[in-house]
């Protein structure tokens, strides 16, 4: 829950950023600013974070690439849709998820979990009916599509990496090939920010990498079947960030849809603990 609520915090950021700069520029600031705090976290104290290489290179660079296409297509979902209609596109990603899970990683998928879920995209629905069409565009939803696929892809194989301990190699695989994609486009299309643009640059890559982190370490401890309906819990927050940041004030629809999304996840984890389980205690 607290990392997607740190994604909430990025995608209003993201918004707030993407009328002035290139996607490029915002990524190349993103994975720059990753960087700079891994490697100086570990200059402070060695080690920290854990190890850097993998016995797993390929599943790495998956996730990374994966990483860089959804960071790139939501920066411009965002800058040619709603927040309403992006994140109706992006609450497909629990879906994806079970289904990529059962899929390539064998991971059985109770009913309940689809059920809840069903339940939650029901209150999304309800709440962001009454929005859609509202300025978007086809090349817009395209981008959110596309986005939430690979988004989907990576918190996918977050779960396949759950092996790993650490957080090191979460951050320095995208962040690397980010800034080795990106930084020629950056360049070419630079844009100089003022002190506050560079302090939301700056905040966008920080609030990425804990979002990140946080994600990745849910997944080690619990199975996509149980966490997926939790990312509903981002209409609320959407909802909240869109009244404190753009002004917008929530429809009596979006309240009604937030209440459901809410009941959904409190029910889908009651019935998940009959299901799954006391969780593990691996760290």
């Amino acid at each position: 829950m607290a990392g997607i609520a740190l994604f909430g915090l990025l995608d209003a950021n993201t918004k707030l950023l993407s009328d002035a700069f290139s996607p490029a520029q915002a990524l190349v600031f993103r994975h720059g600013v990753l960087l700079a705090l891994l490697f100086g976290s570990r200059a402070a104290s060695p080690g920290l974070g854990g190890p850097l290489l993998t016995r797993h290179p390929r599943l790495h660079l998956l996730r990374a690439v994966s990483m860089l296409f959804s960071g790139a297509l939501f920066f411009l979902t965002f800058r040619h849709l709603p927040l309403a209609d992006g994140y109706l596109v992006f609450f497909t990603s629990p879906f994806l998820i079970m289904l990529m899970a059962s899929r390539f990683l064998g991971e059985p998928v109770p009913a309940v979990a689809w059920i809840w879920s069903g339940v939650g995209f029901l209150g999304v629905m309800l709440a962001l009916a009454p929005q859609l069409g509202q300025g978007g565009s086809l090349f817009g939803f395209g981008c959110a599509l596309l986005g939430t696929f690979f988004y989907s892809i990576n918190i996918t194989i977050n779960r396949a990496l759950r092996g790993e301990t650490g957080y090191a190699r979460l951050l320095v695989w995208p962040s690397a090939l980010g800034l080795l994609v990106f930084a020629p486009f950056a360049a070419w299309y630079w844009v100089p920010p003022g002190a506050v643009q560079t302090g939301q640059l700056l905040a966008n890559g920080l609030l990425a990498g804990l979002a990140t982190v946080t994600l990745a370490l849910a997944f080690r401890h619990a199975t996509p079947a149980r966490l997926a309906p939790f990312e509903f819990i981002a209409l609320p927050w959407s909802a909240t960030l869109d009244y404190l940041v753009f002004g917008n004030a929530p429809a009596p629809m979006l309240i009604l849809g937030g209440v459901v999304v809410v009941v959904a996840c409190v029910m889908s984890e009651r019935a998940g603990k009959k299901v799954y389980g006391k969780p593990s205690g691996k760290t």
